[in-house]
């Protein structure tokens, strides 16, 4: 199947998903997108599995078989991190520094080895043979929350800009950890001796973001001599293009330079329009990033509920599915808890460190990047184990954007609701 067939696929999909969406089911417009998808992808399996072999069932396998991992990680990732960066309210970025850098730290780092430990007694208790550290890969994969299904989904739901502010530059940030956590730990899994996780870390953060300075100072110094917006345009595309590349052929982190080069540009713009007062009268280049951003949000969802048709499903699966739920909620908060506890009072929101938490749980979604770094381990990782992980990695996607994603405004209100209710007790 060629590229722009499979894209024709897509786009049709999207547009008579959102057409139905918006007149009768009237859910989150990207929620639906990976539901709907998903209904469809199964109903295709059951096809192909009735059907003759001939050539709609080639059809139905060229669906699944897209080269997911490369058109994310080499392709449109660091465009999608640019633009939710680009939305970054600096003063509340500030504002929540310490429990932004703890959650996307350390937090990160925890949920990962706290679910690797839990998975690993499952493993134990089943006989499903998976040593520690595949257990803690695992962890890595599922692990850190996805920034697109973030900005795609929590924005929409109603939630304030300070919580929004926390868990979306939280999940801007942890993608960086996650993804250097995860190299650190496949280097153990296949005994290739890498260097001690705080100097890779170190290097990789570091790195990223001395590129995305340099390399964006340098770009962003040619805006001041344009007046043409479409050059503006140009130009930051150019820069998270030219920096994701640079980063990643250098061994840093693109996700991290990625989303500094972001929010370099939307300082930087911010500052030149109040300088210039006008720079970009009609918004062209702030429409071309959020109109880019729905569109690639749209497909991803898309190509994750297609996914399903190259899914084999693991003999584990009636034991891994349920407690892989259950260990990715109770290490997520585990992990949130023990990163808040170092934020002394200075909670975000004036929550209580119970209504923070259970608030930062309920509102992790995973997404196309957990997805692609367990495609990823398919090299190294023997088969049965393989499908484990993409097993376990579709039921934290599909449980967190779909149980956790429609739910979190609901959890939300109520959370606000108690917190009322105590704070009126303590000025009593």
């Amino acid at each position: 199947m060629s590229i722009l067939v499979f894209l024709i696929i897509l786009l049709g999909f999207i547009v008579f998903i959102g057409i139905l969406n918006e007149r009768v089911f009237k859910l989150q417009s990207d929620i639906a997108l990976i539901f709907f998808t998903l209904i469809i992808a199964l109903l295709l399996t059951v096809l192909r599995a009735v059907l003759p072999a001939g050539a709609l069932t080639g059809f139905i396998d060229g669906l699944g078989e897209f080269g997911f991992e490369e058109y994310l990680m080499d392709g449109v990732l660091c465009f999608m991190l640019f633009a939710g960066a680009g939305k970054v309210n600096m003063g509340k970025f500030k504002q929540n520094l310490r429990p932004i850098c703890l959650l996307a730290l350390l937090s990160t780092v925890l949920s990962s080895f706290i679910f690797g430990g839990l998975f690993y007694l499952v493993a134990l208790l089943f006989g499903i043979p998976m040593d520690i550290w595949t257990c803690v890969l695992l962890g890595c994969v599922v692990s850190p929350t996805d920034p697109i299904a973030a900005t795609g989904i929590l924005n929409k739901i109603g939630l304030s800009k300070s919580v929004c502010s926390v868990i979306e530059n939280e999940s801007l940030f942890n993608d960086g950890t996650g993804v250097t956590l995860f190299i650190f730990v496949r280097s153990l899994v296949q005994n290739s001796g890498r260097s001690n996780f705080f100097v890779l870390m170190g290097r990789e953060i570091l790195g990223a973001v001395a590129v995305a300075l340099c390399v964006s100072f340098l770009l962003f110094r040619l805006m001041r001599l344009t007046r043409d917006p479409v050059r503006y345009i140009l130009i930051s595309l150019l820069d998270v293009s030219l920096v994701y590349v640079i980063c990643e052929h250098l061994g840093f982190s693109g996700v991290i330079a990625s989303v500094v080069c972001g929010m370099y540009f939307s300082y930087s713009m911010d500052k030149l329009e109040r300088r210039v007062k006008v720079v970009d009268p009609r918004e062209y280049y702030h429409d071309f990033w959020e109109i880019l951003e729905s569109i690639l949000n749209a497909i991803l969802f898309v190509m994750i509920g297609l996914l399903v048709l190259d899914i084999e499903i693991s003999r584990y699966v009636w034991i891994i599915v349920p407690a892989s739920i259950l260990i990715l909620v109770l290490s997520r908060a585990m992990g949130v808890f023990m990163s808040s506890l170092m934020t002394g009072r200075r909670i975000p929101g004036n929550y209580s460190l119970r209504e923070f938490v259970t608030l930062m749980t309920w509102a992790a979604l995973k997404g196309g990047l957990s997805l692609a770094l367990a495609v990823g381990t398919e090299e190294y990782l023997p088969h049965d184990i393989f499908n484990i992980f993409i097993n376990v990695t579709y039921a934290a996607i599909f449980f967190t954007v779909l149980v956790q994603g429609l739910s979190v405004g609901r959890v939300y209100r109520r959370l606000e609701t108690h917190k009322l209710a105590r704070q009126m007790r303590e000025k009593q």
